[in-house]
């Protein structure tokens, strides 16, 4: 048994097993906790959501479902979403409506980390007190696919809860079975998933250590450089069509030099619910581009402010830019309010 995670500590067990993970509005303080105990907890468990997720209309959709839940069963309905592309909307770091009743035996088999699991045949236990809950979006039909990237997330995710508990793959458990009649998550079996993350948590094997290099002399010029640019002048960002924002360096060190940045937006309020994504983008003299990986940040409805985080090298000739691009999740909304202000802060060096 164990005290729940906090949200900071949820948060950072979800990023530091590589999760894409975006926060969605209250989340840290979102839960059912006045309906009853929230913890001690002893494991995780899988669901499928009974939605679409092919768009991110329909990922937003299945995310503020999950977030509010529906007349019948009030929201949270669960903790995190793991969307097809792998991304986890965090929605709650308490007590959430997602497990229901379920078979005493079956708890105490996850709380045992027993080898097999009893049959699910009583709902006689409190499952929303005791289990993590994760909804990843599918029909759960058979035929709606779960993309790679979506089952790399649930491993990831699952794993990082129980690598912060110092769990076993044996504490984590589908709701099928939990709780009688449940089918979900339909489409793959808890007992591979249960082996895909048994082989996550295996320890790496140590090679043995290589005699240290002796150090090379230092050189003023091999220290890193501070990189801090910024612009406050509003500028509107267009709905689905990629924007440079005035933030770019083309006087880094002569010669092939590394750098980290990150880009921080403040984007003004009020901004209808929807998606940003930015990435950096480095422009050669023929005009021919290379371009970074895309980060997507939330909206929240309200003021937002983002961060765009990059690390990599840039070539002497070579100009970087970074870019942005936003989807609405309202249609009768087509663009945000102006980004006001748009700063970048990092480091370079050779």
């Amino acid at each position: 048994m164990a005290t729940p995670l906090s949200a900071d500590r949820l948060l950072k067990a979800l990023r530091g097993e590589g999760l894409r993970v975006v926060e969605v509005r209250s989340w840290r303080t979102h839960n059912r906790n006045h309906k009853g105990a929230w913890g001690p907890v002893n494991g995780v468990m899988i669901h499928h959501t009974v939605t679409r997720g092919d768009t991110a209309k329909q990922t937003l959709a299945s995310v503020e479902l999950c977030y509010n839940g529906h007349s019948s069963l009030p929201g949270p309905l669960c903790h995190g979403v793991i969307a097809k592309d792998g991304t986890v909307y965090l929605v709650s770091a308490g007590r959430a409506n997602h497990a229901g009743s379920g078979d005493d035996d079956v708890h105490q088999a996850v709380v045992n980390e027993s080898a097999t699991l009893p049959a699910d045949n009583e709902a006689n236990t409190d499952g929303n007190r005791h289990f993590y809950g994760f909804e990843a979006i599918n029909l759960g039909d058979g035929k709606d696919p779960w993309p790679d990237a979506q089952l790399e997330a649930i491993e990831k995710a699952a794993a990082a809860i129980c690598r912060a508990h110092g769990w076993s793959h044996r504490s984590v458990i589908g709701h099928l079975e939990w709780q009688p009649g449940k089918v979900d998550p339909r489409g793959f079996g808890m007992d591979w998933m249960r082996g895909r993350i048994k082989e996550r948590l295996a320890p790496a094997p140590q090679p043995k250590p290589a005699p240290a290099p002796a150090p090379a002399p230092s050189e003023e010029t091999d220290m890193p450089v501070n990189w801090s640019l910024a612009t406050d002048t509003p500028q509107t960002v267009p709905a689905a069509k990629w924007t440079t924002i005035p933030i770019s360096r083309t006087d880094l060190l002569t010669g092939a030099t590394h750098y980290t940045a990150s880009v921080h937006l403040t984007i003004e309020d009020p901004v209808p619910l929807g998606t940003v994504q930015g990435r950096f983008v480095h422009v050669r003299p023929d005009g021919s581009r290379w371009t970074g990986p895309i980060v997507e940040r939330m909206t929240t409805g309200g003021a937002s402010f983002m961060d765009f985080p990059h690390a990599g090298s840039v070539e002497p000739t070579e100009k970087v830019r970074f870019e942005v691009i936003y989807y609405p999740g309202n249609n009768d909304s087509p663009t945000p309010g102006p980004i006001t202000a748009a700063r970048v802060r990092g480091l370079y060096w050779k």
